[in-house]
């Protein structure tokens, strides 16, 4: 969140190892989300409702300016609970101390839902009727769902009649996140914002399958019920927010520069005794601002914040790079810890043309990767390589044609090569559309004259 002229950023720690264990909140605020400062914890697992571990929550700012924060406990039975917390002190822009409500906890699971399924408080919204709702993810034997609460006062809550929405085959939500986006413009809304000029976001991480994803659709706020615009794609089906290492992301309305922020973490190819020797797991990615794509109306943008612009120095420029089938072109971009790429390509105009069979089966994951070559494809960009080649990291698009005639582009990432260590020696590919990898980020896109 933005308080005060300081993002806030809330997340699981376990400050005795970097391992699975009893979490804490930890705390880092920024003046711009690039350089961050660490503060104490914010929230330990010091209470019996929460003595095995600080869990997944969502801040709430009121419209009086004071801030509720809603997270996930486990007691020492482990049973998931909801409990509120809120800061000591509002005049402290840093928000250092934080105070547990005396009459949590607030919510346990509903009869039918396992004691440890249970979990994920989201930002709340503000209904027509000044009541204020929030949601939390669960499920019922495989069928993923998503209750909502209702409460005026963040002490007492009731449980609505209806389900938010539900998936079968998902299983169990985690990090539900339901939120507008304009139709009008780019800006990004605040939470409760609703009305014809609006679409509403609802995300879920599907802990099943470790990844994020989302659905775009209507909320109708008087039945309390979220439906997609298309059943097919639906909530866990086709639209992710990252194809990568990529999970239990948070968004959060930027009110300081009216935009939405996404905030999401990635596990690394280590063993767990790796990250034992190194003394940590897990990274935050960069933070994107969500757009919605207005052009087809069938999915989100999401773009790196505009203050990463303020880590680029020492830029070297390559134009007019000319690459043939099977070529490969070194460019000299020296040493760095830290490098960001903008890569335009474009196609030859008698190479469209003279594609005439459909490929109509290319899949990122099953199609053998950037090695197999075909008339259009594939072709990009070999980072993290080493200078025999012999370690490298594919980030290549592929044109398939359609047997209606026309180009499909895949956008993927290959790291069959990435490494020669024992623990990653299983090939990897996948299908992407954002990269982050050990402080490179690409910016890729592509030009088709005609498409």
């Amino acid at each position: 969140m933005f308080y005060k002229g300081w993002y806030h950023l809330f997340f699981q720690h376990n400050v005795n190892a970097a391992v699975w264990g009893i979490f804490v909140w930890g705390h880092a605020v920024s003046r711009d989300l690039i350089n961050w400062l660490y503060l104490p914890p914010a929230l330990e697992p010091d209470k019996w409702y929460d003595l095995i571990g600080v869990w997944t929550g969502s801040a709430t700012i009121l419209p009086n300016g004071s801030i509720v924060m809603l997270y996930t406990g486990g007691t020492k039975d482990s049973v998931q609970t909801i409990a509120l917390a809120y800061p000591a002190d509002l005049s402290d822009p840093l928000l250092i101390n934080w105070v547990k409500h005396s009459g949590n906890p607030l919510l346990f699971p509903p009869a039918g839902i396992g004691p440890m399924q249970f979990r994920d408080p989201s930002t709340a919204w503000l209904t027509p009727n000044g009541t204020w709702r929030m949601a939390i993810g669960t499920k019922y034997n495989t069928t993923g769902i998503s209750f909502v609460f209702e409460t005026k006062d963040f002490t007492k809550f009731t449980l609505l009649d209806e389900l938010l929405h539900q998936v079968q085959g998902t299983g169990i939500w985690e990090c539900i996140d339901l939120y507008p986006v304009s139709l009008t413009d780019m800006n990004g809304l605040d939470t409760s914002v609703n009305g014809p000029q609006v679409k509403h976001i609802l995300k879920v991480s599907l802990e099943e399958q470790q990844g994020d994803f989302y659905g775009i659709g209507n909320y109708d706020v008087i039945k309390d019920i979220w439906t997609p615009d298309d059943p097919e794609v639906d909530v866990g089906f086709g639209l992710r927010y990252d194809y990568g290492r990529f999970y239990a992301s948070k968004s959060f309305y930027d009110h300081n520069k009216l935009r939405r922020v996404l905030w999401g973490f990635s596990r690394e190819c280590d063993t767990e005794d790796a990250d034992v020797k190194k003394g940590w797991a897990s990274l935050q990615v960069v933070p994107r601002e969500i757009i919605f794509d207005n052009k087809t109306k069938t999915n989100l943008l999401l773009w790196p914040v505009e203050e990463l612009e303020s880590l680029r120095t020492n830029g070297k420029e390559f134009n007019k790079v000319k690459l043939t089938a099977g070529s490969i072109v070194p460019l000299d971009v020296g040493t760095t810890a830290q490098l960001d790429i903008t890569a335009d390509f474009e196609i030859d105009n008698n190479a469209l043309e003279g594609v005439m069979d459909a490929d109509v089966g290319y899949n990122c994951t099953t199609s053998n990767g950037a090695y197999e070559r075909s008339a259009l494809g594939p072709f990009g960009l070999l980072v993290l390589a080493n200078d025999g080649l012999s370690e490298q990291t594919a980030v290549y698009f592929y044109i398939a044609k359609g047997t209606d005639g026309y180009l499909k582009t895949f956008f993927c990432s290959d790291q069959s090569r990435h490494g020669s260590f024992l623990f990653i020696i299983t090939p990897f590919i996948c299908q992407i559309f954002s990269l982050y990898l050990s402080n490179i980020f690409l910016h890729l896109s592509l030009q088709c004259r005609k498409y």
